[in-house]
């Protein structure tokens, strides 16, 4: 037997690499030079004054739309009708053109760095130290959307998804916030509570229906029911068991990504994928307990007392689980050593992998006309065998669809077990590896070639068994090819 493995901190990359670093600029009462009169020019000035820029535009034939534009905000935009010259870029922060002539371009970058200054040529990447990205305006929220200049129309699509999904009052509640911010830091000494306090907070400001003058007097309560909730003892922590589905991150619930951005330390298995894991807190320290089925593995009651005793340093921890921590996750023992040490646990359900298998299949493991009954079973006991204990009969059962979990070394004896019992040699039978991934793999046979270990030959990969008249394997082709998964990536 394999010695035990024991809980590891571990360094995973944070986030992939980045097209572009997105950083937000102060230009309150700061110069900006934009060259150019054409109708490009005109949102970038629009855009450059809404953040409060100084900004002086030369332009020898300016647009109509552009003179209404600075008549309309005079204190901010200064229009000067010639072209720029080198000394004109003297004192700006930013420099910004519209010059298709590549000299002419070339001639603005060069006199523009020169002073230090950052530069764009508007639709022109090669001459731009940055870009303007699409906007999503709450502000002082504010979500920047880039798509490296690649699908710009992709980057206008997500803005419109989140603009449906934040609320328009989420403007107001961050400056409502700031200025409660430091009235925080005085009653909320530590950043356990601090954290508490803006969480809760964060809760209200997507409910709550109150005006922007009501909104001030709603924090103070909120502080106040906080503070009223709060023992006199060291703050106790949490415990948040969440479903990390079977590995593709777009399948993660949205109660799932919330607790990732929320974790202190996040406490996770082999079958976490590098996808899901990144969608994770930056900051959040990352914990490998390896466990592994049948093979070397962290002991249950080392992860379950790891959680307990972050909880009690008064750490937010999520043990992140592969599927739904509720099947075949060992959760029980997790939530009782939890509740023993009175600490606070909860539980976030996942997709598990056989409701990723069947969709990637396209099948329904209930179809009336072949299943009655849907049954996961454990394919191992705590040794790797075939558990003695398991209803071979209720498995035989010809009406009911069943999944094996983690059942690759134990599914051939299993499928003689059934064919003793009475079930149907050609019932058909997949197995499915890698649910939900790039490499998954789905391999249809019959139960009397599962026998002689048909299907069995991925290692090292969570592998599903499925049996039952309602995955109609006669029609199933024998594999199928790796497919991709499109996923958003976070910028929370």
């Amino acid at each position: 037997m394999a010695p035990p493995n024991t809980p590891r901190e571990t360094r995973p990359p944070r986030l992939d690499a980045l097209a572009k670093l997105p950083i937000f600029l102060d230009l309150a009462g700061k110069r900006v030079v934009l060259a150019g009169g054409g109708e490009p020019v005109v949102w970038k000035a629009e855009l450059l004054a809404a953040a409060g820029a100084k900004v002086a535009i030369y332009a020898e034939h300016p647009e109509p739309e552009l003179e209404a534009l600075v008549a309309d905000h005079p204190d901010a935009l200064t229009l000067h009708r010639r072209a720029w010259t080198d000394s004109d870029l003297d004192g700006a922060w930013l420099g910004v053109a519209d010059e298709p002539d590549p000299a002419e371009a070339a001639r603005f970058v060069a006199a523009a760095r020169t002073r230090g200054l950052l530069v764009n040529v508007i639709d022109n990447p090669p001459y731009c130290d940055f870009q303007f990205c699409t906007i999503v305006n709450r502000s002082p929220v504010v979500i920047g959307i880039s798509t490296d200049g690649a699908a710009p129309i992709l980057g206008q699509a997500i803005r419109r998804r989140i603009e449906a999904i934040l609320p328009a009052s989420l403007g107001s509640w961050g400056r409502t916030a700031k200025i409660f911010r430091d009235r925080v830091k005085e009653l909320f000494p530590t950043k356990a509570d601090r954290r508490r306090f803006w969480e809760k907070f964060v809760d209200v400001t997507f409910i709550s229906q109150a005006q922007e003058d009501e909104q001030l007097a709603k924090i103070e309560r909120l502080a106040a029911e906080i503070l009223a909730d709060k023992g006199d003892g060291p703050a106790i922590g949490e415990v948040v068991l969440v479903g990390a589905g079977p590995g593709d991150p777009e399948l993660l619930t949205l109660k799932a990504m919330r607790e990732l951005h929320s974790a202190d330390v996040i406490v996770y298995d082999r079958l976490v994928t590098p996808g899901v894991l990144e969608l994770g807190r930056r900051e959040a320290r990352r914990v490998h307990v390896g466990k592994e089925g049948h093979g070397a593995a962290c002991r249950q009651e080392d992860i379950s007392a790891l959680l307990v005793d972050l909880a009690l340093e008064g750490k937010r921890v999520v043990r992140l689980k592969g599927g739904d921590p509720a099947i075949f996750g060992r959760t029980g023992e997790e939530v009782e050593a939890c509740r023993a040490a009175g600490v606070p646990v909860r539980i976030v359900p996942g997709v598990t992998s056989a409701s990723a298998a069947a969709a990637a299949l396209g099948v329904s493991l209930t179809h009336r006309d072949h299943a009655q009954r849907l049954q996961f079973v454990t394919g191992h006991d705590r040794h790797g065998a075939l558990p003695q204990d398991v209803d071979l009969d209720a498995l035989a059962d010809p009406r009911a669809t069943t999944v094996v979990y983690m059942g690759r070394r134990t599914a051939a004896t299993l499928a003689g077990e059934l064919m003793r019992r009475g079930l149907a040699p050609a019932t058909p039978v997949i197995v499915a590896s890698n649910a939900s991934r790039a490499d998954e793999k789905h391999t249809a046979t019959t139960l009397e070639a599962l026998a002689e270990g048909a299907g069995l030959a991925v290692e090292n990969a969570p592998t599903l068994v499925l049996i039952g008249a309602a995955l109609d394997a006669s029609e199933r082709e024998v594999s199928r090819p790796a497919r991709t998964s499109l996923r958003l990536a976070s910028a929370v």
